[in-house]
C-alpha cells in the first residue's frame, strides 16, 4: 500500500508539470510580437514625359550633358554642376532643392560607359534608397540611356523595385512611410509590359525570399515556411507544390535529414514546388538548404552572433523566390525548386556526435559534428529529386560552411562541380545576374579526409583543412552519378552590406543567379 501511495505521489507531482505543459502552445510563448504588415512598397508606374513637380531622378553619364535635365532646370542645374564640381561618375549624386519647379532635383551619376543589366538596375536601386523616406510623388528619367542590353528602362525599374524593400513589420516605432507615392519611371512607350512579363516576378521573388531570411525563428519555422511560401504561389500558372511530413519522410527512409530535426520540437519538411513551363524536356532541380534555426545542435555553437542563425534557410528561401520569379514571367523550362527543412536544436531526442544514421539511397553516414547539419538535410533532398524527376542537372544552395568565407571573404561564393558544362553555365549565370562564384575544386583526397570506420562516410572531420571543399565531397558522395551536379557555398555572402539592389538586411543572394541558370535552360 506504501508503495502504492508512493506511486500516486510521484504520478501527481508528474502531472503538474505535465498540465502547465498543456496549457501552451506547441511551441514559443504563443504570444504573437506583432500584427502590422510591413511598409508597403512604392507600386511602379511608366510615363513617357517627365512630371512638372515633385521629386525627380535624372541619371548623368557626364557632367556637361543636360539632355536628361528639363528644360526649366538645366541653367540652375549647369551652374551647381560646375560649382560642385559633380563628375557624374558611377555612384555620385547631387541633390537640388527648390529648382526648375520641383521639391528635389536629384543627379545620379553613371558614369560614361555603356550600361549593362547590373549597372542598370543599380541606377534604380540608388534612386529607390535614396527616395525610402520621400513621402512625395518620385519620378525617375530612363530614356536615351547608353546599354548594352534591350529594353534598359525595364532593368531600371526592376532595380527600384529591388531597391525599395524593407522589413519594419516588427516595429513599433520609426517604421516607413505608411502611404508613399508611387515611382514614375519616365521610359519609351512599351516599358510598362515589358517591365511586367520579365522583370516584377524577380521583384515579387526576391521579397519573398528576403521576408523569408530576415523573419525571427520564434515566427519561422518548417511549416510556417511552407506556408508563406505556399501563399506566394496561390494563382501562379503552370505551378504545383507537394510538401512531405515527417511520416512521409520516414516511410522514405530519409534517416539524414530527421536526424537533424529530432532534437527539435518543429518537425521537419521537405516542399517541392514544381514550375512547367518547357514542355518534355527534364527540369533543372535546385535544392535549398533550409533551416530555419542552426544552433549547432549537440555540437553547440558559441553564443556570439548566433541569432544570425535565423537565416541558416536562406538557401531555401532563394530557390522558393527564384522559382517564383521564373514561373511568374512563364519561362520555357521545367523547374523543380525543394527547401529541405528542419530547425537543429540540442533537445532531449537530439542526435549525438558519433551517431550513424541512414541516407535515402542506403548508405551511412558517421556524425561527427551536429553542427555539419546542412549538409544532411540535402543529401536526402537530392535523392529525392534524382529518384522522382530525374533532373537534367541539380544545384545546391546553402549557407554551409564558414570555411568559404575564410577562403573568399564576401567577394564570391564558393562553386563546386562535378560537371564542367554545367559549372561555365553557372559562371556565367553568376556573371550576367551580378551575384558572383569562384569554382574551387572537389579534391580526390577529400575522400580520405572523410572516412569514417564505422559508416560509408563521415559527416565532418576535426582535422584542419578545406572545410568548404570537405562538404561539397559529402554532398557529391550522397548525389548518385550520373546526373550533374553542382554546389554553391553562399555563407560569405549572406551578409548585411547594403548595396544599391540590396538594402541593408537579407541580401536574398542566389534569386538572380538562380533566374538567369533558369533562362539558360530555356527552350
Amino acid at each position: 500500500m506504501r508503495r502504492l501511495l508512493c506511486s500516486a505521489a510521484a504520478l501527481s507531482l508528474l502531472a503538474a508539470p505535465a498540465m502547465a505543459q498543456s496549457e501552451r502552445a506547441a511551441a514559443g510563448s504563443g504570444v504573437v510580437p506583432a500584427e502590422v504588415a510591413n511598409t508597403p512598397e512604392r507600386q511602379i508606374a511608366f510615363a513617357t514625359q517627365a512630371p512638372a513637380a515633385g521629386v525627380l531622378a535624372v541619371p548623368m553619364t557626364e557632367a556637361a550633358d543636360l539632355s536628361r535635365v528639363p528644360a526649366s532646370a538645366r541653367e540652375a542645374v549647369s551652374r551647381a554642376v560646375s560649382a560642385a564640381s559633380f563628375q557624374a561618375a558611377t555612384g555620385d549624386r547631387l541633390d537640388l532643392y527648390g529648382v526648375g519647379g520641383y521639391d528635389r532635383l536629384m543627379l545620379v551619376g553613371v558614369g560614361g560607359e555603356q550600361l549593362d543589366a547590373v549597372a542598370l538596375a543599380d541606377l534604380g536601386g540608388r534612386v529607390a534608397q535614396a527616395a525610402r523616406d520621400v513621402a512625395a510623388p518620385v519620378a525617375l528619367v530612363a530614356t536615351d540611356l547608353p546599354s548594352s542590353v534591350a529594353d534598359p528602362a525595364a532593368h531600371v525599374a526592376r532595380g527600384f523595385g529591388l531597391g525599395d524593400w524593407r522589413f519594419d513589420q516588427l516595429k513599433t516605432s520609426e517604421r516607413g512611410l505608411a502611404q508613399a507615392q508611387p515611382v514614375t519611371i519616365v521610359a519609351p512607350a512599351g516599358t510598362a509590359e515589358t517591365f511586367r512579363r520579365l522583370h516584377q516576378g524577380q521583384i515579387d521573388g526576391m521579397r519573398l525570399t528576403r521576408d523569408l531570411i530576415t523573419l525571427p525563428s520564434n515566427l519561422k519555422h518548417p511549416e510556417s515556411f511552407v506556408a508563406q511560401a505556399r501563399a506566394a504561389f496561390v494563382g501562379v500558372p503552370n505551378t504545383r507544390i507537394t510538401v512531405l511530413d515527417e511520416r512521409q519522410m520516414r516511410e522514405l527512409n530519409m534517416g539524414a535529414l530527421l536526424s537533424v530535426s529530432q532534437g527539435s520540437r518543429r518537425p521537419a519538411r521537405l516542399m517541392i514546388v514544381e514550375y512547367r513551363g518547357g514542355g518534355d524536356t527534364a527540369p533543372l532541380a535546385l535544392v535549398g538548404k533550409g533551416i530555419t534555426f542552426d544552433t549547432g545542435g549537440i555540437s553547440l555553437k558559441p553564443g556570439a552572433g548566433m541569432e544570425a542563425m535565423r537565416g541558416d534557410m536562406a538557401g531555401a528561401a532563394a530557390v522558393m523566390g527564384a522559382v517564383l520569379s521564373a514561373a511568374k514571367r512563364g519561362a520555357r523550362a521545367n523547374v523543380v525548386g525543394v527547401a529541405a527543412l528542419a530547425e537543429n536544436m540540442p533537445g532531449d531526442n537530439a542526435t549525438r556526435p558519433g551517431d550513424v544514421v541512414r541516407t535515402m539511397n542506403g548508405q551511412t553516414i558517421e556524425v561527427i559534428s551536429t553542427d555539419a547539419e546542412g549538409r544532411m538535410v540535402m543529401s536526402d533532398a537530392n535523392q529525392y529529386v534524382i529518384d522522382r524527376y530525374r533532373p537534367a542537372a541539380l544545384v545546391n544552395l546553402a549557407t554551409l560552411t564558414g570555411a568559404i568565407t575564410t577562403a573568399l571573404g564576401d567577394d564570391y561564393a564558393g562553386l563546386f562541380a562535378r560537371d564542367d558544362a554545367l559549372a561555365q553555365r553557372i559562371a556565367q549565370a553568376a556573371a550576367t545576374s551580378g551575384e558572383p562564384v569562384w569554382r574551387l575544386p572537389v579534391h580526390p583526397s577529400y575522400a580520405r579526409d572523410m572516412a569514417s570506420p564505422i559508416a560509408d562516410i563521415a559527416n565532418g572531420t576535426r582535422a584542419p583543412g578545406p572545410g568548404a571543399g570537405r562538404a561539397a565531397y559529402f554532398l557529391s558522395f550522397l548525389t548518385p552519378e550520373p546526373t550533374p551536379w553542382a554546389h554553391i557555398d553562399m555563407a560569405g555572402m549572406d551578409s548585411t552590406t547594403a548595396t544599391p539592389t540590396t538594402p541593408e538586411g537579407a541580401p536574398g543572394y542566389g534569386v538572380r543567379l538562380f533566374d538567369e541558370l533558369i533562362r539558360s535552360f530555356e527552350r
